[in-house]
């Protein structure tokens, strides 16, 4: 079996999940090739586990100031590049297509009659989960920007749907966690915004991270860029994390046992989406605007941390996409057998 693997490069939340299925379909002896777009090729970053890569334009999101702008996304794209990819993507060998949000691998496999598969959290929102802030827009992304005849969808909990946990990196080991240690990751916000407010906040060691960051320190701020290991390396062993209402890294943070406070991307369908079941389900907090006030009493307070134990999904997937005919095969048993796994705890 040979498959084509299309991954959506503008947030790294994408780029982490995608990590943990190259890593199980290596070890299934799957064949696979990797494609990236929505990024320049030169801001990619710990790709090892993807061997020889392709990337495309595709298509991206802008934002500004922690707010979605829809302006700046329509004009800023290159829809004849991408229809150009479209077209030319060579197909023939592959048995399926698997598109994590990116429409390139994703429409050109449409038109071409392959079996194309969806996955991600994105999916997940074609079932009765949490909403926020949805109109026909989001509704018509969600759908469309990377279509699938088979989507897998991914969420917190099953809200009685054929829907998957999260892809985590299992062998992510946690470290002692220290008390005052705090991650931040708000890359849509500005941030010397970022690093002005946290400031006011003395009592705390906060680790802020973003792609445009040079390594500097700054009172109770370690300023750094953007990296794998590092991330994961101070993620292990901080108390507790900032960040934006993206699945991936939350999910991180409830398989570590992190407590965790997400600032929603503004005008953004699925973080705001996020922030809300994050709270219904009492895994999270959400900070509505960047203050130090509401910073600094939660990270006072002593509201107990739900960690959540997930199994190996990924492994688990690349079994399911190679047993046979896809649409044949229950969604439902699969994500019954995952969720029985699934052990929430302090």
């Amino acid at each position: 079996m040979k498959i084509l693997y299309g991954v959506q490069g503008t947030g790294n939340g994408h780029l982490s999940r995608a990590r943990a299925m190259a890593n199980a379909f290596a070890a299934s002896g799957v064949a696979v090739d990797y494609l990236f777009s929505g990024r320049p090729a030169d801001r990619y970053f710990d790709m090892q586990a993807f061997g020889h890569f392709r990337t495309v334009p595709g298509l991206t999101f802008a934002s500004s100031h922690g707010r979605l702008s829809y302006l700046k996304t329509v004009l800023g794209n290159n829809y004849w590049r991408l229809l150009r990819d479209v077209l030319s993507l060579e197909l023939e060998g592959y048995d399926l297509v698997l598109t994590d949000f990116e429409p390139v691998t994703a429409w050109a496999g449409w038109l071409r009659g392959k079996t194309v598969v969806s996955i991600g959290h994105q999916p997940a929102f074609d079932h009765r989960v949490p909403v926020a802030g949805q109109d026909f827009r989001s509704q018509l992304v969600m759908r469309m920007f990377a279509p699938g005849r088979v989507r897998l969808g991914m969420h917190w909990d099953s809200f009685k749907a054929p829907i998957l946990p999260p892809i985590v990196n299992v062998g992510h080991a946690d470290g002692e966690s220290e008390s005052h240690k705090v991650v931040v990751y708000l890359p849509f916000e500005d941030q010397e915004e970022v690093h002005a407010l946290l400031m006011q906040v003395p009592e705390y060691e906060f680790y802020v991270y973003a792609p445009d960051n040079k390594a500097a320190r700054r009172a109770n701020l370690h300023i750094l860029p953007t990296s794998l290991q590092g991330f994961q390396s101070d993620l292990s062993n901080c108390a507790a994390v900032i960040c934006n209402a993206g699945f991936e890294l939350s999910s991180e943070c409830l398989a570590l046992g992190k407590r965790l406070l997400v600032k929603p991307l503004r005008r953004q369908m699925e973080q705001s989406s996020n922030a809300l079941a994050l709270r219904q389900l009492g895994y999270g907090e959400v900070l509505e605007s960047l203050r130090p006030e509401p910073i600094r009493d939660w990270l006072a307070s002593s509201a107990p941390v739900k960690r959540v134990r997930y199994p190996d999904v990924a492994s688990e997937i690349v079994q399911w996409l190679t047993q046979g005919d896809l649409r044949q095969v229950s969604q439902q048993d699969l994500s019954d057998r995952l969720w029985e796994r699934v052990t929430v705890g302090s």
